[in-house]
């Protein structure tokens, strides 16, 4: 993939294959709109088909990491869009199903249903729909002045793009019902207490550190990782035997990759190990 600038975010790609997506709109804290969530759900198809890249991340520009939908009613610019304006919207029922399921909940079914690993580098304001990007991420380390939360109720909303699922997976039922019902909005200790973010980090150090795990991720075996990435999501929704099933369907896939045998040499030899050269040579960077 190139870089580029597109509806609502930029695109750069850091050694070794690190796709980093900054929401770029900090004027308005990065409020999403329905052109940018269509150029977003396309960037991520490219992603998702594209060699070169391996992890996914995510961040903001200014002091908002994403702040929900843009409730303004201006128009955005669309002259870089990947994919052309729409008609339709939020004008009766059908409209606001169609809008949902469409375009709303695609973003993060996109990155949910990617193989690559994601990291949302939490800047500040993650709030709504910016929020449940964040939990559809794989990680999620947040700066200490960032703010995380839904709150959709203060406007008489619901968390419609999937937001009251994420959660329910990440810190269960009884602290969703709290968090959503008593509409919070918490800052970084505390959503690091409730097993929202990972890990949390001084402002300036907040790239650094999500760089750092990027590269880590990165230089793993990517096809191990996908695989089980893949395997760990259905394993919450399955039963012990289908879950059995499914990791060993992979296993007869990994066991047998040329990473597997790299692994086994590199432990024999006791040196580090020098995954991906499957990957070399079709565009991605060597290690």
């Amino acid at each position: 993939m190139d870089a580029g600038s597109f509806t609502g975010f930029d695109t750069a790609i850091e050694d070794p294959g690190i796709l980093v997506v900054t929401f770029s709109n900090p004027e308005r804290l990065n409020a999403s709109t329905a052109p940018m969530k269509r150029d977003l759900v396309e960037t991520l198809t490219q992603a998702q088909m594209d060699d070169d890249v391996r992890v996914v991340l995510f961040t903001g520009a200014g002091s908002a990491f994403w702040a929900g939908d843009d409730l303004s009613g201006i128009e955005p610019d669309t002259t870089n869009a990947v994919v052309p304006p729409i008609f339709g919207g939020h004008h009766d029922p059908t409209g606001t199903y169609n809008g949902l399921r469409v375009i709303s909940q695609t973003v993060n079914t996109s990155v949910r249903n990617l193989d690559k690993l994601t990291i949302a580098a939490v800047n500040g304001f993650a709030i709504q729909t910016g929020f449940s990007l964040a939990l559809a991420c794989d990680f999620r380390i947040a700066a200490r002045s960032a703010r995380l939360g839904s709150a959709t109720l203060r406007f008489g909303l619901l968390p419609d793009e999937g937001g009251q699922y994420l959660l329910v997976q990440h810190i269960g039922v009884a602290k969703t019902m709290d968090f959503l019902m008593r509409q919070r909005i918490v800052d970084a200790e505390t959503a690091h207490d409730l097993g929202l973010v990972h890990e949390v980090v001084d402002d300036d150090a907040l790239m650094d550190t999500s760089l750092d795990l990027a590269r880590e991720l990165a230089n793993g075996p990517q096809v191990a990782m996908r695989m089980l990435k893949r395997s760990v999501y259905l394993a919450a929704e399955q039963t012990w035997a289908h879950a059995l099933e499914d990791i060993a369907a992979r296993t007869a896939v990994t066991d047998h990759h040329p990473d597997a045998r790299e692994g086994g040499r590199a432990f024999r030899e006791k040196r580090p190990a020098e995954f991906n050269a499957g990957l070399v040579g079709r565009g991605a960077p060597a290690d």
